[in-house]
């Protein structure tokens, strides 16, 4: 039962509520770590590894509670997605991006909500699509045709979800009021899709973003939503004022910062043990790499600090209003953008300094370089943000597609 409209989430300690799912990630390390190399090399999360990620209902972390999901605050989310992403980085990936799709069944009727994710094990996984996918209105539904890419985690899903431009029985796409094509995500089981390997890269190996397609599939009206338009929201919890792009960018940002974090770490590690050639005492003890260390962690630690900071601030707005903002959606932007880009800097710094240390794949630098890096390579990460908010920091307009 649907409670009033402000109960969902409201009040909630942001700390509390992650402390149940850091303990299962705190479980689960071990494990994730040892797989570590099964996951690069497979380009995807191990079955066994999976359902013990299933079993601690991380993928559910954002589902609305009417359908058995924990809604819980954006600072819960964006710590146990970091903390997974210090030990490995793909799992966390999947689980960022499988748990904010989750969040689409906030904007379905609360039986289609039911139907779609009343199962404990449901994995939602979508992506954009690659060609002009179509969705041709047909009586109760639509008659899907398209090719997505990007799906995180489809290699696991129970559910796909695919962008398409409505259509008119007759193909004319249908315009909304401002002139625009409109468009809907339709959510279809996943064997009713056909996958492509196609997730060959350097970076994020494991989370099996392969492609997806449907050719003339027919998708009933209930089962498709306009995700980032919050008019559409049936769920009364504040949580769901945000669209699924503003904690996607959270949540993107946590695990750089995750990773950066770990790769510090273990520089410092490295630093104690390891005399390079042509010197004559261990790392620490180099002034150049004092100097250096502290400013990584105080550029790491600050960019951390903001953007948790900024979250706070956004998310008891929107408890008190329930309405996100577009100055909110840009600090959001602007926060998430430079939590990504600091960590790549701090990165940069780790793999560099730990010399040819760091190109070995036995030790804990390569792998994660080259995971920061895809994660800078996202839309979340694009440097281009940093105009965006910008402009309306000069009083113009900002391009709303990105916030």
């Amino acid at each position: 039962m649907l409670q009033p409209a402000d109960a969902p989430s409201q009040g909630s300690d942001p700390t509390a509520e992650a402390a149940p799912f850091l303990a299962q990630v705190r479980e689960l390390a071990p494990r994730i770590a040892a797989a570590a190399e099964q996951i690069e090399q497979d380009r995807r999360v191990p079955a066994p590894l999976l359902e013990a990620m299933l079993d601690a209902g991380l993928f559910r972390m954002l589902l609305p509670r009417s359908v058995g999901g924990a809604e819980v605050h954006p600072l819960a989310f964006m710590q146990v997605v970091e903390a997974l992403a210090h030990t490995e980085a793909s799992p966390a990936w999947n689980v960022c991006q499988n748990a904010v799709c989750a969040m689409t069944a906030a904007y379905l009727t609360p039986e289609a909500a039911r139907h779609i994710f009343g199962g404990g094990r449901i994995i939602l996984a979508w992506g954009p699509p690659t060609s002009d996918a179509r969705a041709v209105a047909e009586n109760g539904g639509y008659r899907v045709t398209g090719n997505w890419a990007f799906a995180s985690g489809g290699r696991h899903a129970t559910w796909f979800g695919g962008l398409c431009t409505v259509c008119d029985a007759d193909g004319t796409p249908r315009r909304s009021a401002s002139g625009g094509a409109v468009k809907r995500v339709m959510l279809f089981p996943a064997e009713a899709a056909t996958m492509t390997d196609v997730w060959k890269v350097i970076g994020l190996r494991g989370t099996a973003s392969d492609a997806f397609a449907v050719q003339d599939l027919l998708v009933p009206q209930e089962h498709s939503v306009r995700r980032e338009d919050t008019t559409e929201v049936r769920e009364p919890g504040w949580l769901y004022r945000f669209t699924t792009m503003n904690v996607f960018s959270c949540g993107f940002a946590s695990i750089a910062l995750g990773v950066a974090r770990s790769m510090l770490e273990a520089f410092i590690r490295l630093a104690s043990e390891k005399t390079p050639r042509g010197y004559s005492n261990p790392l620490r003890e180099n002034a150049a790499t004092q100097q250096e260390v502290a400013q990584a962690e105080a550029k790491l630690s600050a960019a951390h600090t903001y953007l948790v900071q900024t979250v706070r601030e956004v998310c008891e707005a929107v408890q008190a209003t329930h309405e996100l903002t577009v100055a909110h959606r840009v600090s959001l932007r602007l926060a998430t953008t430079h939590a990504i880009q600091q960590a790549m800097q701090v990165g940069d710094f780790a793999y560099e300094a730990a010399g040819a240390t760091a190109i070995f794949t036995a030790n804990p630098f390569e792998r994660r370089f080259r995971d920061l890096h895809a994660i800078t390579q996202q839309i979340q990460g694009r440097k281009s943000h940093y105009q965006t908010a910008g402009k309306f920091l000069l009083g113009l307009d900002p391009d709303l597609a990105f916030i």
